[in-house]
């Protein structure tokens, strides 16, 4: 076994040697290189090296299965590579990077030795190549006079891979390639309502720009004039016509589309193409479903199916009672015991569901969600356990990535569209990242998603146990986020694999050079802070829960968690100029604001850190993780650290401008006012801290905060949103502002 480095192997010449004798030996034995091991065993065999222009140093890099369309995520550390065209007869490349066409690892064409140029133990990083150690050990126990013909000789045929890789991968979905449709037929969202809004129409028309690429025509079912889908040419024919089964039918027999998606319209499409299925609509004119197949949306819709899908695969769920009456709802209840929380089936936004903490809250919750759906589910409540998302993508020949995780600020309990949510997770270690991502890949692998697909899940934040809270067969609201977090169009590379593409056909949009089979590197932290308008709507309860009452989102992109919050607060439109320095807010009992969640739960927060609750009280009554919570604490104290200052900015308001910059130069200022701008304070903010309100208007405090920054070098620097964190040249001019 050869280990990794790291080093040039050119200076490894001793080592070389006693490999070569190896090879050499009349005795043949396995032999696995990993990282550095690649590249020695390469010049053992004989072939060169050489440095690469950058180097592969990420848990992120892609490679390929040579002869085959299986590719696979891997972590790696190294700056040179093996110069495969100089391999001897006998050796073969085995994996090759998706990005630079740089070899990935070699094998011997008839002798039991290989070798791959990235980690397959992933420690860090992904455990997609976990399969080649399986590989090695098996080899090991084979009899000496079989390793020619093992299984490891036929890695690289497109057939099976190899015995060990089938956990991993498969065949692809269908044999042959699909046929590409001349008309594709999309069902937009509708009408917006509350969970369902503009996001849907970011991902129609992302995928109807997919397929005019393509050369299909287009035909979109969308009653809502004013979104960006239905404007001119950006479809060839519009209906303006309800997503309604009876009314797409009637389009359908009209334009006769030979594909349908169903993925880009939210709840109401992924209904509405159900039932067009149910109803031999489908089969009936001949209209292909493109990308997922509609019993694996079943499958994610039904919960019954759900859970025993999952099951299959020993994926643990939060067992659900499907309930069709109130007796039902209160037995269920009694085998569960409470709290429980109440789900309305086939509902968007958690409408109707609530949890329950005794019988009567159980009847009133339950009388609701009835109202908007003839089957309840009744589940265990596991509030207080943190939330989690990923983003998922698939392609017919079986390759999967995790575009993108995302972290809910609050723990379950709160719907996730009530939450403040933050892409990466910051508060996961490297073993709860790759379990969940594993999981996210054996789950949509299992269920058949082709294209994109969300996956939520529980998890307790004592230990590593968790469970699947639902997976979203479509594109959400989360998958628009991702995105626009990530640079990486979602919608527009679902519509692609929907048409029979492979992850490693197509290329980044961003980079215009690299592959579309990665995951995003983030050096920014993106915050989405949901907004609310509560005040419009009399009577109307301010209490969050499990049902969604935002009515829209800010995406805020930041170096620090700190800034990126504070940025997505000031743009709410509600007044706020971040998570400090704002006018008082009134709370006659913090401690039970901080238990009860209401529309200004990181506002009662703030105060109560300004008021002497500590990080662990506040923890213990929120359930709120301590990481963030002691972001939030710096912000506090960076706040408290400027009105320390205020008298020594009163002072200097009186003297001349250039004794004034002479005595705000010293270091301590400067340091705190960099420091205040790196974690999120506006000029606003710094000047109502340092008290220059008492002396002049706000808005001229702001420009006085301004200058006084300007003048001591303090400005900001224009970063730009690449995918690969700056390991490749970006294309696309997707930029932010940061003072880090």
């Amino acid at each position: 076994f050869l280990a990794n480095g790291p080093g040039d192997p050119e200076l490894c010449e001793k080592t070389v040697e006693n490999i070569r004798k190896f090879l050499n030996s009349d005795n043949v034995r396995p032999c696995m290189g990993i990282c550095l091991g690649n590249q020695l065993l390469a010049r053992a065999a004989g072939a060169k090296t050489y440095k690469l222009k950058y180097g592969h140093r990420s848990h992120n890099q892609p490679v390929q299965l040579v002869g085959t369309t299986q590719c696979f995520i891997t972590s790696q550390n190294h700056g040179y590579a093996v110069d495969d065209k100089s391999l001897p007869g006998d050796w073969e490349p085995l994996f090759v990077n998706m990005n630079d066409g740089s070899n990935e690892g070699i094998r011997h064409k008839t002798k039991p030795w290989m070798s791959a140029q990235f980690h397959p133990e992933a420690c860090s990083g992904p455990t997609d190549t976990e399969f080649m150690f399986d590989e090695f050990v098996r080899m090991l126990g084979d009899e000496i006079g079989k390793l020619g013909d093992s299984s490891f000789s036929r890695l690289g045929t497109n057939d099976a891979v190899v015995t060990s890789l089938n956990d991993q991968t498969t065949k692809p979905l269908d044999d042959q390639s699909p046929k590409r449709p001349k008309k594709v037929l999309l069902l937009g969202s509708g009408a917006l309502k509350i969970g369902q809004a503009g996001e849907f129409d970011y991902s129609g028309s992302q995928a109807l720009k997919a397929l005019k690429e393509e050369g299909i025509e287009t035909v979109l079912i969308n009653p809502n004039i004013a979104t960006v889908q239905t404007s001119k040419d950006v479809a060839d024919v519009v209906y303006f016509q309800p997503v309604k089964a009876d009314f797409v039918e009637r389009v359908i027999e009209k334009e006769r589309p030979d594909g349908i998606l169903l993925s880009f319209g939210g709840q109401t499409a992924l209904n509405c193409g159900v039932e067009l299925y149910h109803r031999g609509v489908l089969e009936k004119y001949g209209v292909k479903v493109l990308g997922t197949p509609v019993q694996a949306i079943i499958d994610t819709e039904d919960r019954d199916l759900f859970v025993q899908r999952l099951d299959e695969i020993g994926v643990k769920t939060i067992k659900s009672h499907a309930c069709e009456t109130i007796d039902e709802v209160r037995e269920a209840a009694a085998r569960l015991g409470f709290p429980v929380i109440l789900r309305a089936a086939y509902a968007l936004g958690g409408l109707g569901s609530g949890f329950c903490d005794n019988e009567e809250e159980l009847m009133a919750q339950a009388e609701e969600a009835f109202s908007f759906s003839p089957q309840v589910l009744v589940e265990k409540s596991l509030k207080g356990w943190k939330e989690i998302e990923y983003e998922v993508v698939r392609d017919r020949y079986d390759n999967c990535i995790t575009v993108c995780n995302m972290e809910n600020l609050d723990p379950l309990g709160i719907h996730t569209g009530e939450s403040i949510v933050v892409a990466p997770s910051q508060t996961l270690s490297n073993t709860e990242y790759h379990k969940l991502r594993a999981l996210a890949i054996k789950i949509i692998r299992h269920i058949g998603i082709v294209g994109e697909c969300n996956v939520q899940y529980a998890l307790d934040p004592q230990s590593e146990d968790y469970r699947v809270i639902e997976v979203n067969a479509r594109l959400s609201r989360s998958s628009a986020l991702a995105s626009k977090a990530t640079g990486y169009p979602l919608a527009f590379v679902a519509a692609k694999l929907g048409l029979g593409y492979g992850l490693f056909e197509l290329k980044n949009s961003v980079t215009k050079t690299t592959s579309a089979f990665f995951e995003p590197a983030l050096d920014y932290v993106v915050c989405k802070i949901p907004r609310w308008d509560l005040s419009k709507f009399h009577g109307v309860n301010h209490l969050l829960g499990s049902s969604m009452k935002s009515v829209g989102e800010v995406m805020a992109i930041g170096r620090t968690f700190e800034e990126s919050l504070q940025k997505g607060l000031r743009m709410i439109g509600q007044g706020m100029h971040g998570f400090v320095e704002n006018k008082p807010l009134r709370v006659s009992d913090i401690k039970e604001a901080l238990l009860h969640a209401t529309d200004n739960r990181i506002f009662v927060v703030s105060k109560a850190l300004q008021t002497g609750y500590t990080v662990k009280q506040i923890n213990e009554l929120t359930k709120i993780d301590l990481w963030f919570l002691q972001k939030l604490k710096h912000i506090v104290d960076i706040d408290q650290n400027l009105r320390e200052f205020a008298t020594f900015s009163e002072l200097a308001q009186f003297m001349e401008y250039t004794e004034m910059m002479e005595y705000l130069e010293v270091p301590e200022f400067v340091n705190l006012l960099r420091k205040a701008k790196v974690y999120g304070f506006s000029d606003f903010q710094i000047g109502r801290a340092l008290g220059l309100e008492n002396s002049m208007n706000m808005e001229e405090a702001g420009l006085t905060i301004r200058q006084w920054r300007k003048e001591l070098g303090v400005v900001p620097t224009v970063n730009q949103i690449d995918t690969l964190a700056a390991e490749y040249p970006a294309q696309t001019n997707y930029l932010y502002l940061s003072y880090l």
